[in-house]
């Protein structure tokens, strides 16, 4: 399949902007899943000062603010074509290595929410029993839009009952963790099947299973990521694969405003 993109992002403040600096990770790139046809990122109101590879093998590109800027305006766009293949991913190629992906994290910490998750899930197979999670999860946690924020923890996220993508991906990762299996988060794009519109991006995780490599579960669709899926980073959690991220200097308040399209 081929998915057409357009990731609009843009930041508006009260006030003239002394100094900022964002991070986006935006750029996808070619995989066992997908091609990357053609890719540009655009930026109104900043200059891209480098462009590098980091740790987890995500394409990373830092923006400055120009000085006492009042906004910034960045457009991420191109085409990207898929194809499916249950959610395996492949073997793992990055710096970091597999071991790493056991690691908790302050977002993805486990407590008792989640090793009652894990213990609720059947014995069997590696993917038997990740599938049995998915399912479980996907059961027990509600996707609600706006339930949480992207500083929530996945314990706190399932011990509500309810969250968004962002808290499935990273509940899936800190149970998967507890079970012995290497996890990570992803940041991307789904295509939906009842419009092209969206605001916001898409999240999901991979487990690394042994003779598989990575396969991918998406919680919050209770399914693997199939070719409406455009894998574009990963990390850990959320923190590691966050579209956008960053630091300013100034006073005011800032408006954020998103628009996502993804369509065949």
């Amino acid at each position: 399949m081929q998915l057409k993109i357009s990731h609009i992002t843009e930041y508006a403040y009260a006030h003239p902007v002394r100094y900022a600096l964002q991070r986006l990770r935006l750029t996808p790139q070619s995989s066992q899943l997908q091609s990357v046809e053609s890719w540009s990122t655009e930026v109104e109101g900043g200059t891209v000062e480098a462009r590098y590879i980091d740790h987890f093998g995500n394409v990373v590109e830092l923006v400055s603010a120009s000085r006492d800027t009042e906004a910034i305006k960045v457009v991420a766009s191109g085409l990207v074509g898929t194809s499916d293949n249950s959610g395996v991913a492949g073997p793992h190629r990055a710096y970091m290595p597999l071991w790493l992906y056991q690691r908790e994290t302050a977002l993805t910490r486990p407590g008792k929410m989640i090793r009652e998750l894990v213990r609720s899930v059947g014995k069997g197979e590696p993917l038997e029993q990740l599938h049995d999670l998915m399912r479980t999860l996907n059961k027990t946690m509600a996707y609600v839009p706006g339930a949480t924020q992207t500083k929530t923890i996945a314990e706190d996220a399932l011990a509500a009952g309810q969250g968004v993508c962002q808290d499935h991906a990273q509940a899936f990762a800190a149970a998967a963790r507890v079970m012995g299996y290497p996890a990570r988060y992803v940041s991307g794009y789904l295509m939906m099947e009842d419009g092209t519109d969206q605001a916001a991006s898409h999240a999901w995780a991979e487990a690394h299973v042994e003779g598989l490599g990575w396969v991918g579960f998406d919680p919050a669709n209770n399914m693997c990521p199939d070719d409406r899926y455009v894998h574009i980073a990963h990390g850990l959690d959320y923190k590691d694969a966050a579209p956008i991220s960053g630091i300013r200097t100034g006073s005011g308040e800032e408006q954020l405003a998103v628009r996502i399209t993804v369509e065949q």
